[in-house]
């Protein structure tokens, strides 16, 4: 039983305790969080003098975009596409699920700040015995409803720096979300542009097997006048049927991106068809900005920042060890033979006091934790910084690709222009006897080169056009991140472009 005077001297002690512990407050905190330093250049080396900053949009009449990239190439497919894959993906919504994770667990942290209060009712019969095992007297039954709080001041900012650290974390996966619907986006814009090249060289051979149709048919007649060796009709049916080939294997080739589609929309294979079009490759201008714009702009960079800030928090949790766990705890409840006499003085229980918790010797083991701590803090800031720089290298290296593409198609134009000249003349003079129509040949094979190697720069000029946009981070900027507190309340959706 307590008495009152005792009651007196635990909540004398317990006040105690609490104004020794508040002196100590603020002791075991993280170190001050700032954002690790990177060396920034002040421009990007292969961005042409002069070129301006602003998006510029694929076709004349068309209105700049700042959020949902893809619609600078003018394409309403690929706009549909990407719409399907924002609405869904699978991989977006997993990384959706792992955000709506990293927010519970922030409202859990939280949770810690304040009491946890346990009832627990029961009832209990019992009987009396004697040494021998005779039994007197008559059953008991025995009503009890216990309410127990307990509450662990958070006097050294342990749960504050497990809140801070929960909340960074889950602001990264904010960001691992946004990446990976980038890269997404990304993939299916390069799967997409690269079915339209198999399209577009299926529509080169098409046209190029017509031709070698004709000339067989050509050589076969002049073969039977006399007028054309076996030779050249062995030559003819040779590239006739290599065409052929090559006709069939593009088709080999668009069904696999298709099929690559489908699983990015998330739609079965075997039910998805991306339709046959006249297309034309309508590279957008896309000027990279300033290199500093990176480290807000690529999700990957800002996931890579808020790990870097877990981090830092987490030194602070290992560093609180060092100082006492302080417990107030308090209970109170009834206990009685009957319900109905709970409310009478008699029945009612209860109990109040602090405990204090020290480790008095672990034999370096905190301090190994703590070093621990600071030594996976600075891992992650060498992944920052390391990401960071990656990012410079991508946007260079899509720049630099951009720039080369730019002379080469423009030179593999006129290549293909003197190819067509040479095949126009070759056609007149053998047509007029003084060549062979093994030139003829000669000189459409060369003009078919000609051609697919211009679809296809063209198309890697698309593709690059693409991995730039991923490189400078799309649309996106880590304004976007939402605070703390808001990630309590806000649980993205997978079909949110993120834009």
């Amino acid at each position: 039983m307590v008495t009152r005077r005792q009651s007196g001297r635990l909540s004398t002690t317990g006040a105690s305790l609490l104004c020794c512990a508040v002196l100590f407050t603020g002791c075991a905190v993280a170190p001050k969080y700032n954002r690790p330093a990177v060396p920034v250049p002040t421009a990007f080396k292969e961005l042409p003098a002069g070129a301006s900053r602003d998006w510029k949009p694929a076709q004349p009449g068309d209105l700049p975009s700042r959020g949902q990239w893809w619609e600078r190439f003018a394409d309403p497919e690929l706009n549909s596409l990407e719409n399907r894959l924002n609405a869904s993906n699978y991989s977006i919504a997993a990384a959706v699920a792992n955000v709506r994770a990293a927010q519970a667990i922030v409202r859990g942290a939280r949770a810690q700040y304040y009491p946890t209060i346990t009832a627990a009712p029961g009832v209990s019969s019992s009987r009396l015995a004697t040494a021998f095992g005779q039994t007197i007297g008559r059953t008991f039954t025995s009503y009890s409803f216990p309410l127990d709080i307990s509450w662990e001041p958070d006097l050294w900012n342990r749960i504050r720096q497990t809140v801070s650290a929960n909340a960074a974390a889950a602001q990264a996966s904010v960001a691992d979300l946004e990446n990976v619907r980038l890269s997404a986006q990304a993939e299916l814009a390069e799967d997409y542009f690269q079915l339209r090249e198999q399209d577009l060289l299926k529509e080169l051979w098409d046209s190029v097997v017509t031709a070698y149709q004709q000339s067989v048919a050509l050589v076969r007649d002049q073969s039977a006048s006399g007028l054309a060796s076996d030779e050249v009709v062995a030559q003819a049916e040779a590239n006739l049927h290599s065409a052929l080939a090559q006709d069939a294997n593009s088709a080999v080739a668009r069904a696999q991106y298709e099929h690559a589609i489908a699983v990015l929309v998330g739609e079965p294979a075997s039910t998805f068809k991306v339709l046959e079009a006249m297309w034309e490759a309508h590279p957008p201008s896309i000027p990279a900005g300033l290199p500093s714009e990176l480290l807000e702009r690529r999700p990957d960079i800002a996931s890579a920042e808020r790990a870097a800030a877990q981090a830092n928090a987490q030194i602070g949790i290992a560093r609180s060890a060092f100082f006492p766990t302080i417990l107030l705890s308090a209970a109170a409840g009834f206990d009685g033979l009957s319900i109905s006499k709970w409310f009478e003085w008699p029945t009612r229980v209860w109990s109040l006091g602090p405990s204090v918790a020290e480790t008095l010797f672990d034999a370096g083991q905190r301090r190994a934790t703590v070093q621990q701590s600071q030594a996976a803090y600075d891992r992650t800031v060498a992944n920052y910084r390391q990401t960071v720089l990656t990012a410079f290298q991508e946007v260079e290296d899509y720049l630099s690709t951009l720039r080369t593409l730019a002379g080469v198609i423009e030179q593999q134009d006129a290549a293909i222009q003197a190819s067509r000249r040479a095949l126009e003349t070759g056609e007149v003079r053998y047509k007029a006897g003084l060549d062979p129509y093994l030139d003829v040949i000669s000189a459409r094979v060369s003009l078919l080169v000609a051609q697919q190697a211009g679809v296809t720069f063209r198309m890697q000029q698309m593709v690059a056009s693409v991995q730039l946009i991923k490189a400078v981070g799309g649309g996106w900027d880590a304004s976007r991140i939402a605070s703390p507190k808001d990630l309590e309340r806000r649980i993205p959706r997978a079909s949110n472009n993120g834009n």
